[in-house]
């Protein structure tokens, strides 16, 4: 990308950078939704500063090294289509700070907002005392339970051993080693012989023609986290069949299936799913308790 001399403070790249994303026409859904909010977090995460400074602090200058970086990630967002959070190694979820990257799905579930609820109205918070989090990805949903759960013991499974290299990395950086155990399992397969108090699972659920409409951005992330067969439905339907075994009586599971939550409904139209709506949007969330579980088959 040509650079330009005339754009020297914090404010003028800002705005260049919006401008610029604006008439690439890129897809913003990976932390951000506008050009202007991809901008300013662009910006601010390069030159290391926090995305609440003073509004004085906009007008500052920028020095040449920093203007070079910030010139060469703006290109590479552009023309390569890369989600934001690949380029800076950072994602936002439940509050929290997160490394990632292409090995791992970005954070972005609404399921957030439940673990912020202690997922009440659905369980007592006295009653929570393990949780798992099975297809965890980065990690994000265990490491959250942990900050809303403290006294909770946090079991977070996934297939994919770069998918737990990258989910450890953040154990550590959130000091969690002794209350978030890793464990590299397909599904329930290799999980320890126990019950859980709440199962949580953001499973691949993108189905076939779905994969194929989605945005460029979306295919820099791992195609395991994303696809599950032609309904999208390859992944919930075991894990609802499998659930009910490791679910203490009064527990639940919560299960995003995103845009498959119309398919899932049709070809389950037996099962009691409740459906949660969020206030900060985003849908596909739903809940069945080990009660409703077990009376089910699948």
């Amino acid at each position: 990308m040509t650079t330009h001399p005339e754009l020297t403070t914090i404010k003028d790249f800002i705005r260049f950078a919006a401008t610029s994303f604006n008439q690439a026409d890129l897809y913003f859904g990976h932390g951000t939704d506008s050009a202007w909010d991809e901008a300013a977090a662009l910006v601010l995460h390069s030159i290391k500063l926090p995305h609440d400074i003073h509004p004085s602090a906009m007008d500052a200058h920028l020095i040449e090294s920093e203007r070079k970086q910030l010139f060469d990630l703006i290109h590479e967002r552009i023309e390569k289509r890369i989600p934001l959070p690949y380029l800076t190694h950072e994602a936002w979820f439940s509050g929290l700070s997160f490394y990632v990257d292409e090995r791992v799905l970005i954070p972005r579930s609404p399921i957030a907002e439940l673990i912020e609820r202690q997922f009440q109205p659905w369980i007592a918070v006295n009653k929570v005392h393990d949780i798992l989090d099975l297809c965890t990805g980065s990690g994000c949903i265990a490491i959250a339970c942990a900050s809303y759960f403290p006294d909770a013991q946090i079991d977070a499974s996934d297939v994919s051993p770069d998918a737990l290299a990258v989910a450890k990395i953040n154990v550590l950086r959130h000091h969690l080693e002794g209350q978030v155990e890793l464990i590299h399992s397909n599904l329930f397969e290799q999980l320890p012989q126990k019950k859980y108090d709440i199962i949580i699972s953001n499973p691949p659920y993108v189905s076939a023609d779905e994969m194929l409409a989605l945005p460029k951005e979306y295919h820099h992330e791992p195609a395991l986290g994303l696809e599950a067969g032609q309904l999208g439905l390859d992944i919930v339907t075991r894990i609802l069949d499998q659930a009910k075994q490791y679910l203490h009586p009064h527990g639940i599971l919560i299960t995003e299936v995103g845009n498959s939550e119309y398919a899932l409904a049709e070809a389950f139209p037996h099962v009691p799913f409740t459906w949660i709506e969020c206030e900060r949007g985003g849908g596909g969330v739903f809940m069945l308790t080990a009660e409703q579980l077990r009376e089910l088959s699948f």
